[in-house]
């Protein structure tokens, strides 16, 4: 562990000169490059400078220990045992902060929310768990990009589609895709009876060019048409809609939300290719997913995996079995102890579970 620690370091180091160079400055794409890669050691790097500066302050005192005054060695044993408890949870620090991480944390996300069983109501809560995001995603200081919109006349959402952009995205939000259930009482329902609807939450890291080859000769299939429902003026009287159509998969993305032809061709191909990406990562990782069911769960879009419990103020994550009964904050984008325990659940299995699934901490 510690020869990986002082490689860790050693490559700051390197990092921290390299990103101030002419030659990196002179290049954005390297210039990014180098400075995620220095921000994801950077808390290696510093919780491994805690750790050292802990087993220094350790060693000092041991001499204290044979003082041959009794308040001096009283309180330098009251030290000892305050310091080797830090050192011990510093230790745990840095093997989760050594454990491999997921390639994909770094990146932007797509995410997906659509309503599901329960009609009204399930596209009403679609629009609040969007939002809810939305909020979580402006209080990291993230840019939300709105790609496609399809909103009910109760204000509700079928559906709702956003690129959201800023620093390691799919690592905080990577375990929030799965049905997501509530448990309320309608505005419409006179008896006042609790009615249980869900959600889907897709949230999948945006692909790059690199990431996922389209011929767009050979492999799509783009149809233009006019726009339906709110929009302006432009809407029913240009052919500014499109959906593309991707031959070898048969996947079909529709884009109509603004009124030039050209966006919405650029959002729909960013919306197809990112899907594209998602099916292939799902590919890769089939043969590891049996080894994560039911522990933190599997990402699969047919899983419970939360719970809204107007009634009671209650979340409850199944997959780690946390329950919080701050169910007001956690809808207006409070979502900071969910995924801070459902992150440490997925670190604690990558370190029990070893080499295999090590990457998808």
């Amino acid at each position: 562990m510690f020869d990986r620690l002082d490689e860790a370091t050693l490559r700051y180091r390197e990092l921290e000169e390299l990103i101030g160079s002419p030659e990196i400055a002179a290049t954005p794409a390297r210039l990014v490059e180098v400075a995620q890669e220095l921000a994801s050691l950077r808390e290696v790097v510093e919780a491994y400078g805690r750790y050292k500066d802990l087993g220094a302050r350790l060693e000092a005192n041991q001499a204290v220990l044979t003082d041959p005054d009794p308040e001096m060695r009283e309180l330098a044993y009251a030290e000892d045992k305050e310091l080797r408890a830090a050192i011990e949870s510093c230790t745990r620090e840095l093997k989760v902060l050594l454990t491999p991480r997921d390639p994909n944390d770094t990146k932007n996300i797509v995410l997906e929310v659509r309503a599901g069983t329960g009609g009204d109501e399930a596209a009403l809560f679609a629009g609040e768990l969007f939002r809810m995001y939305c909020r979580f995603a402006e209080g990291k200081r993230w840019r939300v990009e709105l790609l496609s919109l399809a909103e009910t006349d109760g204000g509700g959402a079928r559906e709702a589609i956003a690129l959201i952009s800023g620093r390691e995205v799919y690592r905080h939000l990577k375990h929030e895709s799965g049905v997501h259930r509530v448990q309320r009482v309608p505005v419409t329902e006179s008896q006042g009876r609790v009615h249980t609807s869900t959600v889907t939450v897709a949230v999948l890291p945006e692909a790059e060019d690199v990431d996922i080859q389209i011929d767009e000769v050979r492999d799509l299939r783009i149809d233009v048409y006019r726009s339906s429902g709110p929009g302006g003026q432009s809407v029913n009287t240009t052919d500014s809609a499109v959906r593309i159509t991707h031959l070898p998969t048969g996947l079909v993305v529709t884009c109509q939300d603004e009124k030039s032809q050209h966006k919405n061709r650029s959002k729909a191909l960013k919306i197809l290719r990112t899907r594209l990406y998602d099916a292939e990562q799902a590919r890769l990782n089939a043969a590891r997913a049996d080894a994560r069911r039911g522990q933190i769960g599997t990402g699969d879009r047919s899983e419970r995996i939360r719970t809204y419990n107007f009634p009671q103020n209650r979340v409850t994550d199944h997959r780690i079995g946390l329950t919080l009964h701050k169910l007001e904050a956690v809808v207006n984008g409070d979502l900071d102890e969910l995924i801070e325990q459902l992150t440490v659940a997925a670190q604690a299995e990558a370190l029990g579970g070893g080499g295999e699934d090590g990457d998808r901490a």
